[in-house]
């Protein structure tokens, strides 16, 4: 069981530095075809698109900010803590 739940909370964590590292892409305005930027936004783009499709459909309106991010490491800290609460 420890095993696995270092196992999550290892793909957990590197999904959160893959996020923190879009959103400096983001605020540098990087962008291109470079293949570490394809990279980054290919793994994060399935958790940062469900957050913008929750914050849509709870009718949040956030204008030109993209508050997605915030979310889905919220998300993936709530996802961290139930991890840790089952399997210890």
């Amino acid at each position: 069981m420890i095993l696995l739940y270092k196992s999550i909370t290892i793909l957990l964590n590197l999904i959160e530095l893959l996020i923190l590292v879009r959103i400096i892409f983001s605020f540098l305005n990087i962008r291109g075809e470079n293949i570490v930027i394809k990279f980054v936004y290919e793994l994060t783009e399935p958790v940062l698109g469900t957050a913008r499709n929750l914050l849509d459909k709870t009718g949040i309106k956030t204008g030109m900010f993209d508050f997605s991010p915030v979310v889905a490491i919220i998300f993936l800290r709530i996802i961290y803590y139930l991890v840790g609460r089952i399997l210890l």
